[in-house]
């Protein structure tokens, strides 16, 4: 029994040494990876030059993205709302948005969710671009919407 021992336990050492090297290459595979110097950044078309680099996924497209964002500095978008939930980090700059007439910034280090459907502006402040990284479930809409007069 000693000698099965002797053997076996380097053995078995071994195999789980390979395991482990084979479930970190596994692991590997599945790990995305976007130097600064290697993102593709596409100008949406008639955005006045909003641009923005895909890190998973289309923003241009149906399905789930990921993707940085950048907006020229005093940049502003019409009244809207996004048809799906659409969660913002603010990387550079100050990017603000407005509902209900109340305007909140977001410096730099910033994060905030708005829920699908939400009417707003929003826009980059004067100064800086505005470099954003957002994230949708779903393809990334912008559905314009007309401004309401206020009650008197």
């Amino acid at each position: 029994m000693k000698r099965f021992t002797r053997h076996a336990l380097p053995l078995v050492a071994m195999l789980a040494v390979i395991a482990a090297c084979t479930d970190q290459a596994l692991i590997k595979k599945r790990m995305i990876s976007f130097p600064v110097s290697e993102l593709e950044w596409i100008e949406l078309p008639d955005s006045g030059g909003i641009k923005y680099a895909n890190v998973r996924g289309d923003l241009a497209g149906e399905s789930p993205y990921e993707a940085f964002v950048l907006f020229p500095a005093g940049k502003s978008n019409p009244y809207h709302y996004h048809s799906r939930d659409i969660s913002t980090v603010v990387m550079q700059g100050t990017f603000y948005a407005v509902v209900d007439g109340e305007r909140t910034e977001y410096p730099a280090g910033s994060f905030y969710f708005l829920p699908g459907r939400l009417d707003h502006f929003s826009g980059c402040a004067e100064g800086q671009d505005c470099l954003l990284f957002q994230y949708q479930d779903e393809g990334f809409d912008l559905v314009p919407q007309k401004v309401k007069a206020k009650a008197d």
